[in-house]
């Protein structure tokens, strides 16, 4: 049986980028190690494999809720062309939900944090997509009133 949501885990090229964009968000650094050799390539699926892994955690979250950066130093990293194209089959986005959008979307703004759309509501919830990390996209959604979980 499942529990909760564990983690997700993105693989950047900048990792100060990735790091400064996930602390606005409110996470903090939990550990930082280089992972390499043949346990790691054999259960990722990628020889040769040495890379930073970085688990940043949402101070207070209970569960615990983590992201996790892996930055490659060996292979290159492949890129997707259509990352910003939501359309596209695979991952399509991460949500996070915070108390007060808009308060929230001007502290990301002012952090340089760019927006992909306007605010919008749907299913008793005010939402907006982030241009995050590579271009992956990562929405925030305040719920409203009696739906609120």
């Amino acid at each position: 049986m499942l529990r909760h949501f564990d983690h997700v885990t993105i693989v950047v090229r900048d990792l100060a980028a990735a790091r400064h964009f996930f602390g606005l968000l409110g996470f903090v650094e939990d550990k930082a190690v280089l992972i390499s050799g043949p346990q790691f390539a054999d259960y990722m699926g990628v020889e040769g494999l040495e890379a930073d892994h970085v688990t940043l955690v949402l101070a207070g979250a209970t569960p615990r809720l983590e992201v996790q950066l892996l930055h490659y130093r060996h292979p290159d990293p492949l890129p997707e062309p259509a990352m910003d194209n939501l359309a596209r089959v695979g991952f399509n986005h991460i949500c996070f939900a915070v108390d007060d959008l808009e308060a929230t979307v001007a502290r990301l703004q002012a952090g340089g944090v760019e927006l992909r759309n306007a605010v919008m509501e749907f299913h008793h919830r005010k939402l907006v997509f982030l241009r995050g990390p590579e271009g992956i996209t990562v929405e925030l959604a305040e719920w409203k009133g009696a739906a609120a979980p």
